[in-house]
């Protein structure tokens, strides 16, 4: 088997990378040429020990490059190379494209329907609710109200967000505000109303725990899941996950189980969850792609990476299919990012929280707590990223 991984300036690329090669795959990564020497975002994948090939792509033709390196492998090797996307324009760009595609690769991933519904917040909230699966309360102005009248019924705190963040080209951070007072909530309201050019979606807030449901699935059947849940984020104020923690939620994969079945979608996803006070989930979003704490599924030994491989590859070699192995059953392992966590950890002392701390330098320094990215056996990515942190400090 072939495997074609784009977008390997992202870290979450790397467990990707690993899992198939060490399985047996011949792995090939593809980044694009203004990655090339650039230290404050290098293309980690490409540094790996496990990488055939790296392949650089200009970036003012589209997906072409990409195309034709799917095409150029399959006319060397007869076979289609299973093609798994990272980032997210890469794989709205293949998905859009999907018949050329199909032509010279193996694809396993959301049609272009599939992405819209699930990266719509009001769109997924809707189909959540139809379904049964809790969703926080939202709350919208009515006809001639006026914002700053909207705001000042509103229950406080409340989540204001953009009906699509990623779209608006926003970090994980900055998709959402959580706002404690009327004046915060009609500046960040106008802010994303701005941004976007509609209105935001405004939801009760979830004082609970972050909880995600990982998965693959293949048609509308869950092929694997794990879940996990937030212990700690980076920056503290609302960011992604700097440690998590695999755990065992049937709820949670029921609730995404609904949801993939009617839409029938294939790919990979997270569905992200947050409970309330008594520790009721409500779905908040679903990332269709790669997610933050991917990694984790390396870490537990789910198979996800490989099996979605596979997947791809069959789908593109339906004469010559892989066998699906065995579905593991996941360890419930801890994961941390380690230098996001060690700056978690001052970030909750200096909010109060000193405990935070000790609990991050006693992960960093627990041999049974995995990095999400280094790996002595294949440090030189995990280097290059330290030394892009230290880049973009000094830059700043």
């Amino acid at each position: 088997m072939i495997a074609i991984v784009t977008d390997v300036h992202y870290r979450m690329s790397l467990a990707l990378i690993r899992d198939c090669s060490q399985a047996g795959a011949e792995v090939i990564t593809c980044e694009w040429e203004g990655h090339r020497d650039n230290p404050a975002s290098p293309a980690l994948g490409s540094l790996s020990r496990y990488v055939s090939r790296h392949v650089w792509l200009p970036e003012d033709q589209g997906v072409e490059p990409t195309l034709e390196l799917c095409r150029e492998v399959l006319e060397e090797r007869g076979e289609r190379p299973a093609l798994l996307p990272v980032g997210a324009a890469t794989l709205a760009a293949v998905a859009a494209d999907r018949q050329r595609f199909d032509a010279v690769c193996g694809l396993a991933v959301p049609t272009p329907e599939q992405l819209d519904l699930f990266n719509s917040k009001e769109r997924l909230a809707a189909l959540a609710a139809s379904l049964d699966v809790p969703v926080p309360k939202s709350f919208s102005m009515e006809a001639g109200e006026s914002v700053e009248a909207f705001v000042r019924r509103l229950p406080l705190p409340c989540v204001i967000k953009p009906v699509c963040g990623e779209k608006l080209g926003l970090t994980a951070a900055q998709r959402y505000a959580i706002v404690r007072s009327p004046e915060e909530a009609e500046a960040h309201y106008h802010r994303f109303a701005s941004l976007s050019g509609q209105a935001p979606v405004v939801q009760a807030y979830l004082s609970g725990a972050g909880l995600g449901c990982d998965l693959l699935a293949d048609h509308g059947e869950i092929v694997a899941a794990i879940c996990h849940q937030r212990v700690r984020e980076y920056p503290v104020s609302g960011g992604p996950s700097s440690c998590c923690r695999c755990v065992d939620r049937p709820d949670l994969r029921e609730y995404a189980r609904r949801l993939v079945r009617e839409t029938g979608y294939t790919g990979l996803a997270m569905f992200e969850f947050k409970e309330d006070g008594e520790g009721h989930p409500h779905l908040l979003e679903v990332n269709p792609r790669i997610w933050g704490t991917f990694p984790l599924t390396r870490v537990t030994g789910s198979g996800i990476p490989l099996l979605w491989a596979i997947l791809a590859h069959n789908a593109g070699n339906g004469g010559a299919p892989i066998p699906l192995p065995e579905i593991p059953v996941p360890r419930q392992k801890k994961m941390i990012f380690a230098a996001s966590d060690l700056m978690a950890g001052l970030g909750y002392a200096r909010r109060g929280r000193p405990g935070q701390l000790f609990a991050a330098l006693g992960d960093f320094l627990n041999p049974a707590v995995r990095d999400g990215l280094f790996e002595w056996g294949d440090m030189l990515p995990g280097l290059a990223y330290y030394r892009s942190l230290i880049t973009k400090e000094k830059r700043g």
